[in-house]
């Protein structure tokens, strides 16, 4: 992580808290409100949290919200299966998507043996965008 990412340090918290007190206060708050208990325990929170924070690649985030897990009292093992949910909801969601490439092939794939189907976005248009 340290040849990546910088390691989290007390001074460089504090120079982003200097920077934009304002919002480093709120999103603090948010965060206490977010993670605080409600209809689900803060535990089942954070086990989310290490989920998501794999699906989302952050790895201070992963490390935080690990440790946080850890200190509620979740296992190792319930920490594992959270991000093998985690990591089958990516994968799904690859496969899911495939749906699209297949409909802009034409229907059944049929169209993949031709050289443009009729729908098929114009040169620049592949990502949404016309030029």
């Amino acid at each position: 992580m340290k040849d990546l990412y910088p390691q989290a340090t007390h001074d460089l918290s504090r120079a982003r808290r200097e920077l934009a007190p304002g919002a480093a206060a709120a999103f603090h708050t948010f965060s206490e409100a977010v993670f605080a208990a409600g209809a689900l325990p803060t535990r089942t929170k954070h086990i989310v949290a290490v989920a998501v924070a794999h699906v989302t690649q952050c790895p201070y985030c992963i490390r935080g919200h690990t440790r946080a897990a850890l200190r509620d009292g979740v296992s190792p093992k319930e920490l594992m299966e959270a991000i093998w949910v985690a990591a089958e909801m990516r994968a799904g969601a690859a496969f899911a998507h495939s749906i699209i490439a297949i409909d802009e092939m034409g229907e059944s794939g049929t169209a993949a043996a031709k050289d443009r189907p009729p729908h098929a976005p114009a040169t620049g248009e592949q990502h949404g965008h016309s030029i």
